[in-house]
């Protein structure tokens, strides 16, 4: 939908609701850019391996975390990787398959005849034609040949298994057209998608190692469930957040805001850095939602160097919301507590200096509790 014709349905729409499956109003679908693409699996069940390796091993271990393919993932990457050959406008940047979701880098090389949801629409209808035939034991000529020249390891026999068992148990569409949320449609993967649009320098190779770490941030997860868990409706000093980590960092007896006025020089940055520091080493939490130069500097040296941080974001938490890449490791080892004074929201706006002021006010009350 162009801005246009967004604009025009607007009045009429109700309430916007925040969704991770919205199109990014005005975008050509169809013009040459790069997309980071995510797929849930209906129910989040998961079909499409299992999870696999400790979070301690070594890189390139056997035990280092990855997920296990069942047949049906195999499938999978083979549809998202025969994308190029059906699409020649697009390359494929990369995969990552996990046990209930996928993402994946498309690359429109050069402006497309048909819109982006369209490919996505046909790789997913593949996706379902192999999930019922693994699902209801009716293979293809190919499918069948294959099966017959290998025998199906525990995990592939595991995930049609689950897969029957779940489709059985499952609710189909209504004739209305009009599912529940929630409602299990017969199809592998949920209705729609996410994806994010390439914009900045840097972006890509972020992108590349969010898939790459992805089996290790899950593992650390399951390792340390109530570390990860988002817990709402946690109350301090009157205001109510939303939290991911350690909560006992609250108890601290010494916590320290970090505020840093957005005029010191290099210097002046550099010698707050050493100073927090100190204090950190001696056993102070630092606490900030880091919104300066300065104090994005001491936050990250402090959590470079290993100490504990209460940190404020201004972005709110779903259910499925977990920490940034970067702090994975200090939430699995209980050294982070991150805090969201604000609901969810899908698109970030730029913060307002009432925001800040707010965001800086909280800090104080944790501070003092």
């Amino acid at each position: 939908m162009n801005k246009e014709e967004y604009e025009k349905h607007k009045p009429f729409a109700g309430e916007k609701k925040p969704s991770m499956l919205r199109r990014r109003v005005g975008h050509d679908y169809e013009s040459r850019r790069m997309y980071l693409i995510t797929m849930t699996v209906e129910g989040r069940r998961p079909l499409l391996g299992r999870l696999v390796g400790r979070s301690d091993a070594k890189v390139g271990s056997p035990d280092y975390p990855h997920v296990e393919l069942s047949e049906l993932g195999k499938r999978v990457r083979e549809r998202w990787y025969a994308t190029e050959s059906i699409y020649p406008e697009i390359k494929v940047i990369a995969l990552q398959i996990m046990p209930d979701h996928l993402h994946g880098i498309l690359f429109v090389r050069e402006r497309m005849a048909q819109h982006l949801g369209k490919v996505i629409k046909g790789f997913k209808t593949g996706c379902n034609k192999a999930y019922r035939e693994l699902v209801f034991g009716m293979p293809s000529v190919e499918t069948a040949t294959r099966l017959q020249q290998s025998q199906p390891t525990s995990s592939q026999q595991w995930a049609v298994s689950y897969a029957a068992t779940s489709l059985q148990q499952s609710s189909m569409p209504s004739p209305q057209g009009n599912p529940k949320d929630g409602e299990i449609h017969g199809f592998l993967f949920s209705r729609g998608y996410n994806d994010h649009i390439l914009s900045g320098d840097g972006e890509l190779q972020r992108w590349l190692n969010y898939l790459r770490d992805n089996p290790l941030r899950l593992t650390m997860k399951r390792e340390h469930p109530d570390l990860f868990r988002v817990r709402f409706g946690l109350t301090i000093a009157g205001q109510t957040y939303a939290a991911i980590g350690n909560q006992f960092l609250l108890s601290a007896p010494s916590k320290k805001q970090v505020q840093c006025s957005r005029s010191l020089t290099e210097a002046d940055i550099q010698a707050k850095v050493e100073s927090f520091l100190k204090e950190a080493q001696r056993g102070t939490v630092l606490v900030s939602p880091a919104i300066s130069k300065g104090e994005q500097a001491v936050m990250r040296a402090a959590l470079d160097a290993h100490f504990p941080l209460i940190f404020l974001t201004p972005w709110g938490f779903n259910t499925f919301s977990k920490p940034g890449h970067q702090y994975f490791q200090a939430c699995a080892e209980g050294r982070l507590l991150i805090l969201a004074p604000w609901e969810h929201q899908n698109q970030r706006i730029p913060l307002t200096r009432e925001m800040c002021m707010a965001l800086n006010g909280m800090t104080r009350n944790i501070c003092e509790v």
